[in-house]
C-alpha cells in the first residue's frame, strides 16, 4: 500500500523519520500504532477523516490509517477518538487495508 504525505509540519517530521516500524491496533476500520514522534495538534487538526486518510493521534503519539467507521463514527465516515493531524491520504485500493491483522508488523519507508 502506498500513501502520499502533504507538506504540514507534522508529515514533515514523519518523513524525515522514517523508515518507522510499529504494530497494529485496531479500532473499528482504523489502524493506528505508536511512532516515535512528539508534537502538538497543528491548526486544521480534526475528528472528523475522510476513508483512506491518514493522520497522526498526538494523544497516542499514533500514526493513523482511517479506511472506514470507527466506534466514534454515526454513519460511513471515519471519526477519530479525538482530533488528529491530517497527513496526507493512501493511493491504492483502500480494501487492501483490511486485510492486516492485529499484531502485525507494520512500516512506513520512503519511496524515492
Amino acid at each position: 500500500m502506498h500513501g502520499i504525505l502533504n507538506n504540514s509540519p507534522t508529515a514533515e517530521m514523519i518523513y524525515d523519520s522514517m523508515p518507522i516500524e510499529g504494530k497494529v491496533n485496531l479500532w473499528g476500520d482504523e489502524i493506528y500504532f505508536s511512532i516515535p514522534i512528539v508534537t502538538a495538534l497543528e491548526p486544521d487538526a480534526r475528528e472528523e477523516m475522510e476513508v483512506g486518510e491518514l493522520g497522526y493521534w498526538p494523544t497516542g503519539q499514533a500514526f493513523c490509517i482511517f479506511f472506514g467507521p470507527t466506534p466514534a463514527s454515526d454513519g460511513e465516515k471515519p471519526v477519530a477518538a479525538s482530533s488528529v493531524n491530517v497527513l496526507g491520504h493512501l493511493i491504492g485500493d483502500i480494501e487492501d487495508v483490511r486485510d492486516i491483522p492485529y499484531g502485525a508488523r507494520i512500516s512506513i519507508t520512503r519511496v524515492d
